[in-house]
Order: structure tokens, then C-alpha cells, then sequence
């Protein structure tokens, strides 16, 4: 009996550590052209340590136990408040000198979904995806009905003079006086943030935000807020959130693509990223890369691009943040 009760407390003692399940967590802040002579070091170093600000954010949710929903929220809020990145405040500009937002957000274990396009003013955009995903029955707003929807819902708006900074408007001044030149010189052409997380309770999730294309008009709108194209998630295979040319990752439902050859071709996480990214994509013209996450907690990152703003942490707490390609 007193080996039995001994063995009792032993069992207890040890069920915390055998419920600590491992967190990860990746972002990204876009891809592109991306060349160390093309970056002032002031630039650089704000870029690194948004990113470092960001993942750590993210993952300090999952860490206290939190939905991997909550813990690309908290991350992706952290980007879009950082001018550096076509998100939020610091986010392209149209041809008229506004900026409009699109953004989206899905549960790898319910596959419920949410989206918003074409807003202005939101703070967060991606709090207003996640509003729709939660608090209506629908999966996608736009423009006018997607802003009252958020006020509606409590939301933070800012002065659409917030989101822009001088070097949105320095950079659509080059664009409409020398299209060709401007896109050598702009890294944030086709732009976007993103994050994807495992949380303890095995369940992944993936969320997007942008401001589009630069100088854009007639209220284009890219693969961001598309889900299956820039964002998906699917505890089945992976979650997944893309950056780059937005027709071309919507004509091909790139995340999508990338959990259907996971989950149905049998695929490793990276095989089926570096497939889609660099023979799909490439092979029809496209530039850009995703950052994708298993249940595992295994991440690939993987871009075809010069460049791509990206940090992860991974199960065994590595911290990972780059910008280059030889930084792989």
C-alpha cells in the first residue's frame, strides 16, 4: 500500500511536465528585393528589432498557455504599429495618397475563418478579421461595411494621417514619376506581415495583414485576406502565411496548396513549401515566400525573392531573425 500511495505521488508530480507540450512561432514582414546595399543600417537595426519585438510577443502568449490564435494576433498587432512594414501604420499607399488594409486570420482546428478588405482608418486590421471570424457568420468584409462592422464591435480607429509616413510618400512620389525605377528601388513592392504559431494544446493557426500594392487603384485587392491563397491553417497539416505577388499566390491557392500536399500528398512541411514557393511560383512568373508551421512545431521559410523579413522561435526555444538570403 505505501508503494502504491508512493508511486500515486510520483505519477502526480510529473503530469505538469508531461503536459508541457512545446510552443513555436514564426513572422514575416514581406519579401522582395531585399539587398543589404539598398538598406541604411538605422533601416536594418528598426527592421531587427521589430521583428525580434514581434516574435517575442507572440511566443510569450503561447508560453503563458494561450490559442495560437491570440498569439498571431499579439504578434501581427506588434507589426502593424511598426512603421518599417506594409502593414498598419507605415503601409503603402494608393494612387490617391490613402491607404487601404486587408488582413485575415483562420483556426487550424476549427478551419473557421475571418477577413477584412479594403479599410482605412482600423488600427488593427487584424483585429477586425478576427472580430469576423468570432462575431459574425460570415468570412469576409469589405470597405465600408467592414469599418462600420468594426466600430461597431469597439475597435481602434486613428486618423488615416497616423498610418502614413514619409517614406510611403516619398516612395509612391518615385512610382508615379518613374514606374521603372521606382520598382528596382522599393523592396516593399508586393509587401505583407504574417504569422503563424502552435500553441500547447497542439492547435495552429495563421493570420495576414497588408496594405496592398503600392499605387494600386480601383480597390485591388491581393491574396491577403483570401483565405486558401495568403492565409490557411488546418491542425490536419500545417498553417501557412505568404508574401509576395498576390494574383499569382490567388490564381495557384498557394497556402492551401501547400496543407494539401502535407496532408493528402504525404509531403514534409518544407518540401511542400519549397515546391509551391520555388517551382510553382517561380515557374509562372512569381516572386515571394511563406512561413509555414506543423504540428510538430517544424518551420520552413522558405522565398525565391532576394530577401525576406522573417523571424521564428522554435520548439527548443532557438531564436531565429533575418532579413538576407545568406542568412539561411
Amino acid at each position: 500500500m505505501k508503494n502504491l500511495l508512493l508511486g500515486a505521488l510520483m505519477l502526480i508530480g510529473a503530469l505538469p511536465a508531461m503536459a508541457e507540450k512545446p510552443v513555436a512561432i514564426a513572422i514575416h514582414g514581406g519579401a522582395g528585393t531585399i539587398l543589404p546595399e539598398n538598406m541604411t543600417p538605422e533601416r536594418e537595426r528598426a527592421i531587427r528589432e521589430a521583428l525580434d519585438q514581434a516574435v517575442r510577443r507572440g511566443h510569450e502568449v503561447l508560453s503563458g498557455g494561450a490559442p495560437a490564435l491570440e498569439a498571431v494576433i499579439a504578434a501581427i498587432r506588434v507589426l502593424e504599429d511598426a512603421p518599417e512594414f506594409n502593414a498598419g501604420r507605415g503601409a503603402v499607399l494608393t494612387n490617391t495618397g490613402t491607404v487601404e488594409m486587408d488582413a485575415s486570420i483562420m483556426d487550424g482546428r476549427t478551419l473557421d475563418a475571418g477577413a477584412v478588405a479594403s479599410v482605412k482608418r482600423i488600427r488593427h486590421p487584424i483585429e477586425a478579421a478576427s472580430r469576423v471570424m468570432t462575431d459574425s457568420p460570415h468570412v469576409m468584409l469589405i470597405g465600408e461595411g467592414a469599418m462600420s462592422f468594426a466600430e461597431g464591435h469597439g475597435l481602434a480607429f486613428m486618423d488615416e494621417d497616423w498610418f502614413i509616413t514619409d517614406f510611403r510618400r516619398e516612395q509612391l512620389a518615385a512610382i508615379q514619376s518613374d514606374e521603372q525605377a521606382a520598382m528596382q528601388l522599393s523592396e516593399d513592392w508586393y509587401s505583407t506581415v504574417g504569422a503563424v504559431a502552435l500553441d500547447r494544446d497542439g492547435n495552429l493557426a495563421a493570420a495576414t495583414s497588408t496594405g496592398g500594392m503600392a499605387n494600386k487603384r480601383w480597390g485591388r485587392v491581393g491574396d491577403s485576406p483570401i483565405i486558401g491563397a495568403g492565409t490557411y491553417a488546418d491542425n490536419r497539416a500545417c498553417a501557412v502565411s505568404a508574401t509576395g505577388h498576390g494574383e499569382f499566390f490567388i490564381r495557384h491557392v498557394a497556402a492551401h496548396s501547400i496543407c494539401s500536399l502535407v496532408r493528402l500528398a504525404g509531403l514534409s512541411l518544407e518540401q511542400a513549401a519549397d515546391r509551391v514557393i520555388n517551382e510553382t511560383l517561380r515557374e509562372a512568373g512569381a516572386d515571394g515566400g511563406v512561413i509555414a508551421i506543423d504540428p510538430e512545431g517544424r518551420i520552413s521559410m522558405p522565398f525565391n525573392t532576394a530577401g525576406m523579413y522573417r523571424a521564428a522561435i522554435h520548439p527548443d526555444g532557438r531564436v531565429e531573425i533575418a532579413i538576407y538570403r545568406d542568412e539561411e
